[in-house]
C-alpha cells in the first residue's frame, strides 16, 4: 500500500465486498449527508464520456475541502496502449481539490502484469489489495491469526473452522475472537470449542433458510431468520449469508457446464460434504436468479456499512423479496 492520502488511489483484487467495503469509508471525507451528496460523483468506467470524468474531476468542491469522484472498471473502457496513455496523463493531472478513487477487479495471479497496477506502483500513487484467501491457506492463515490476537488454536479446530467459513480472512477474524473469548484466552481452541460456538448452529440456519427460499417458503424463512438474529448480532451473521450464496453462484456455474459434485468441490475449494449440499441447493436456482441476488447482497452491505439501512432490516426485506 502507498500513499493512501494520494489524491489517486486505486482499490484492486479479487475480494469485492472488501472493496465496496473500503469504498464506503471514503464517505468520512466530509462532515454531512448534504456536503457528501454535493460532492460526490460516482462513474462507470464503461458507459461514461471523457467530459464526464473530466468535470467531475476537475470541479471546484462545495463547502468541502475535496470532492470525491469514484471510478469502476476503467480496463473496461482503456483497453488499448493509447488510451491507457492518455489516461495515465490524466491521472498525472488530479488536482488535490479532488480525490480520485478508482476500484479494478484484479484477480491476484494477473496482479504483476496488470497495466493499471504497475504504472499505479510506478508513480508511487495510492495502492490498496484487497484478495480473497484461498481455502487451502485458511488453516495456516487462521493459526497465525490467532497468534496476533493473543492465543492459540490446535490445527484441527483450525481446519474445522476454516471448511465453515471458506476463505473470509474478516470472518474468521471475527470467529477467532469469539473463540478465544470462549476459553477466555486460557488454552488453545480445540475443535469442540469450534463446534460448540454459535457459528455452526447459525451455520446450520443459513442452510435451511437457503432451502426455503429455495421452495417459496417465506414464513419458514423468515422464522429462521429471525431464530439466527435473536443469538448473533446481524453483522456476525451476514458474512455467512454471503459466503452461502456466493457458494451457490459458484456451484450454480459449474452446473451450466455439466460439471459433477467433485468437480463443484474443486472450484469451491471446501470439504466435499460442503460441496455437495451447495451443489444441490444450486440446482434450485437459476443462474441469473442467484447473479441478481449476489448483486443485491452488494447493494444491502454497501448500504449496512454506510448506514443508509439497518443491516437485519435489510436481511429481513431481502426474504420477503425472494419469497414474494
Amino acid at each position: 500500500m502507498a500513499k493512501s492520502d494520494s489524491s489517486v488511489i486505486l482499490l484492486y483484487g479479487n475480494d469485492e465486498f472488501a472493496i465496496r467495503r473500503r469504498l464506503a469509508e471514503f464517505g468520512g471525507l466530509f462532515t454531512d449527508a448534504s456536503s457528501a451528496g454535493m460532492n460526490t460523483a460516482r462513474l462507470e468506467a464503461r458507459t461514461m464520456s471523457e467530459d464526464d470524468l473530466n468535470n467531475a474531476v476537475n470541479a471546484m468542491p462545495f463547502l468541502a475541502k475535496q470532492r470525491l469522484v469514484m471510478l469502476a472498471n476503467p480496463s473496461a473502457r482503456y483497453s488499448n496502449p493509447q488510451a491507457r496513455k492518455r489516461f495515465c496523463e490524466f491521472l498525472e493531472k488530479v488536482p488535490p481539490t479532488a480525490r480520485l478513487i478508482i476500484t479494478e477487479s484484479v484477480e491476484p495471479r494477473e496482479e504483476d502484469k496488470h497495466w493499471l497496477v504497475k504504472w499505479i506502483r510506478k508513480a508511487g500513487l495510492g495502492l490498496e489489495r484487497f484478495a480473497l484467501q484461498t481455502q487451502p491457506e485458511m488453516p495456516g492463515w487462521i493459526i497465525k491469526q490467532a497468534k496476533e490476537q493473543g492465543g492459540q488454536i490446535e490445527p484441527h479446530a483450525a481446519s474445522r473452522l476454516a471448511e465453515m467459513i471458506g476463505p473470509d480472512p474478516r470472518q474468521a477474524a471475527q470467529e477467532i475472537g469469539k473463540l478465544l473469548a470462549y476459553v477466555d484466552w486460557a488454552r488453545p481452541i480445540k475443535s469442540e470449542d469450534v463446534q460448540a460456538a454459535s457459528i455452526v448452529t447459525a451455520e446450520a440456519g443459513i442452510f435451511d433458510m437457503v432451502d426455503a427460499l429455495a421452495v417459496g417458503n417465506g414464513r419458514a424463512a423468515q422464522g429462521l431468520l429471525h431464530r439466527m438474529l435473536e443469538n448473533e448480532d446481524a453483522f456476525s451473521v451476514w458474512p455467512m449469508v454471503i459466503r452461502q450464496f456466493r457458494l451457490l453462484l459458484l456451484a450454480r456455474e459449474v452446473i451450466e457446464q455439466h460439471g459433477t459434485e467433485a468437480e463443484a468441490a474443486q472450484v469451491l475449494g471446501v470439504h466435499p460434504f460442503v460441496a455437495k449440499k451447495a451443489y444441490n441447493q444450486a440446482r434450485r436456482f437459476s443462474l441469473p436468479v442467484l447473479e441478481r441476488i449476489y448483486h443485491k447482497l452488494l447493494e444491502i452491505d454497501e448500504a449496512a456499512k454506510t448506514g443508509r439501512m439497518p443491516l437485519d432490516i435489510s436481511m429481513e426485506m431481502l426474504v420477503m423479496e425472494l419469497t414474494n
